[in-house]
């Protein structure tokens, strides 16, 4: 069995006998019950481990040896093997797609490839899937590494290619690195090297967030303008046009090479399969492969899965090729109009709605599954909680060290961080919140403690980087960190959004603060990053960010989503005529940190059929924070505990800025 072309080493439902069908019956039960069950246990063994971190684009190793730099640039895609079960390629692009054509204007953008379960010459072929995770700066290449194949068991058919109809279609995922990004070159990096890197990152941890004293603004006000100056103005030589150059527009329309590059790969490995398939049956007249997997020059068209910031970059460039958009869905949706113009108040409305659902889910679960739990319902839960953090501003707890770590301090800004994640991700860390703030109420700290020291990762100079000297890529590629590249394309992408006073930004923060108690602080960092931003981008799409276009845009929000409000994906569909906003009864940041077969079953039919569901459509997720089963729970087929178990998986390693 050729297990390469997608194939799994078990039977089709339909080929089991009926004799077995109650054994099956029963496996569907047991197993929906462990997702269930255990879905809040895989919750405790990841409090101390990395499910709170980014995506690390290195964690995935394969067996052999493989460096980025052994590909070398080319302006075809030409695939090498990667990671064990991936392919990867680095595109040769402009960096200045209005400049002139010389070795200084050149950037490689890193890309993977997650090969369909059929070969691109295969009528049941669909095509190449690009993702984006978000950020901006958010690694393509890690997305795909962490969810390539439980992406495709979303998007492909769910039968088997050696069960499959006609009408089924395999995709490729494709995750690139946008420019200045992670594996793309040359890299942003606003630290000499990763121990310096580290060195900031923790005076910024002791230092605390805004609101976590009376001094904070002032500190952080001389941070953002230390780091945005210096960022901003450092690269010289040969780097010294890449910050005009990061934004937005330029890296849509490098999606826009990356589809016609493929469809140019896709075309030659169409004749190769033709000649082989002529060659093997003796005829040379045949030449359906070759029709269809013909390059479309100019006119290659997206297919696209973007979350997050992924759907402001999904949307222009629709806006900018609303030709080319074959399908494209855009998941926690950013509205482009504040994105692009400012002041940036769009995001936080619906935020701390979030954080009252989460004090009403811990009621209902109980003090088993949700330890911050307290008599009096929802409402002492959360006078609980404010309390706790009255005391722990003006108080910072104190944790002795022990065998396995040193000692800690417990402060007002690491409890308002915590919340934070639990914001984005409460089915995953709503539980975790809960845990943290009981093991504070009890004076311990211990927990917390562990929790702060395994996410720390030492960084030390390695001979190389010595070697090597400053800058070098011995240097900035360890521990490289995307809120690098996240603030050059945010201070870009909006003109003007760091050009303000200390006192004016005062009045921006009070004013996000009234919008979000839980989230104002925090948020408001997002701009005060470009405080003093130098740079401004050379190539900026005139917008507006509206279109007819080939094919319909599928939208996709939360009921409550953690920065990205569900009225911006209304908002954004009343721009691009025929799409649909789908909603998610859920609470988060995008759809997939709380599981749906209902959300995922519209997404694989928008791929596989182009058919969007009903306006109007509201789908309801299969687990909620504290373990919870929704009301309406129903009986599973194994396929839908197979999906289910995909979307699981995707939402515990997912992970946002």
């Amino acid at each position: 069995m050729d297990l390469k072309q997608g194939d799994r080493p078990w039977k089709a439902e339909s080929e089991t006998k009926k004799t077995t069908r109650p054994s099956r019956t029963r496996l569907v039960c047991l197993t929906l019950m462990f997702v269930l069950v255990t879905y809040q246990l895989r919750v405790w063994v990841n409090i101390l481990r990395e499910a709170s971190t980014p995506l690390r684009n290195d964690a995935i190793k394969g067996s052999s040896p493989f460096q980025w730099p052994d590909i070398s640039p080319s302006q075809e895609l030409e695939y090498h093997e990667c990671y064990d079960k991936f392919q990867c390629a680095r595109l040769e692009l402009p960096m200045d797609y209005n400049g002139t054509d010389t070795p200084d204007n050149k950037i490689a953008i890193a890309i993977i490839r997650q090969p369909a379960k059929v070969h691109v010459s295969d009528p049941r072929y669909g095509g190449a899937i690009l993702v984006n995770p978000g950020g901006p700066g958010g690694s393509g290449v890690a997305k795909v590494l962490y969810h390539g194949e439980l992406i495709q068991q979303v998007v492909d058919s769910d039968r088997t290619p050696n069960e499959s109809h006609d009408s089924d279609k395999y995709f490729d995922i494709i995750g690139f690195d946008p420019r200045g990004v992670n594996h793309s070159t040359p890299v942003l990096s606003c630290f000499q090297d990763n121990f310096a890197r580290q060195v900031w990152n923790l005076q910024s941890e002791a230092e605390g967030i805004l609101g976590s004293s009376g001094a904070s603004l002032r500190i952080a006000w001389r941070r953002a303008r230390a780091l945005a100056d210096g960022c901003s103005s450092r690269l010289d030589g040969s780097n010294q046009t890449l910050l005009e150059h990061v934004n937005t527009t330029p890296v849509a329309a490098d999606m826009a090479e990356i589809i016609e590059r493929h469809g140019q790969w896709r075309e030659k490995q169409g004749q190769q399969a033709q000649r082989a398939y002529n060659t093997a049956h003796k005829c040379h007249a045949d030449s359906q492969i070759i029709a269809r997997t013909r390059w479309n020059k100019g006119q290659e068209k997206l297919l696209y899965w973007g979350f997050s910031y992924g759907t402001l970059l999904g949307s222009t460039f629709a806006a900018m090729y609303p030709e080319r958009i074959e399908r494209v869905a855009l998941d926690g949706v950013v509205n482009a109009e504040d994105y692009y113009h400012g002041p940036w108040t769009s995001n936080l409305r619906d935020t701390d709605h979030i954080l009252e659902k989460l004090f009403i889910y811990c009621d209902e679960a109980g003090p088993e599954q949700c330890r911050f739990w307290r008599t009096g319902g929802p409402q002492a839960i959360q006078a609980a909680y404010e309390k706790l953090l009255r005391d722990i501003w003006d108080d910072p707890l104190s944790v002795v060290g022990d065998q396995r770590r040193g000692p800690e301090i417990i402060t007002w800004s690491d409890l308002k961080m915590i919340v934070k994640n639990a914001l984005y991700q409460p089915v995953i860390f709503g539980a975790v919140m809960a845990e943290l703030l009981q093991d504070i109420t009890n004076g311990t700290g211990s927990v917390f403690a562990d929790y702060k020291e395994k996410n720390r990762t030492p960084a030390c100079r390695s001979s190389e980087c010595i070697a090597d000297g400053p800058f070098s890529e011995a240097c900035t590629s360890p521990g490289w960190s995307e809120m690098e590249a996240t603030r050059a394309v945010l201070c870009t992408d909006a003109e003007g959004i760091g050009s303000f006073t200390e006192d004016e930004f005062r009045v921006y923060w009070e004013q996000l603060q009234h919008q979000s108690a839980s989230m104002g602080d925090f948020w408001a960092q997002t701009r005060l990053d470009c405080a003093g931003w130098r740079k401004l981008a050379k190539w900026r799409f005139a917008g507006p960010v509206a279109g007819n276009t080939s094919h319909p845009i599928l939208w996709i929000g939360n009921t409550y989503d953690t920065v990205t409000p569900l009225w911006n994906a209304h908002r954004m569909s009343e721009h691009f005529p025929g799409s649909v906003v789908l909603q998610q009864d859920s609470e988060g940041h995008c759809s997939i940190t709380a599981p749906s077969l209902c959300t995922a079953k519209a997404v694989r039919s928008y791929f596989q059929t182009g058919v969007l569901p009903a306006q109007g459509t509201v789908c309801v997720p299969e687990v909620k924070p504290f373990g919870i089963k929704p009301s309406s729970e129903q009986a599973l087929t194994v396929k839908d505990t197979e999906l289910l178990a995909a979307l699981t998986r995707i939402a515990e390693t997912v992970s946002f800025i």
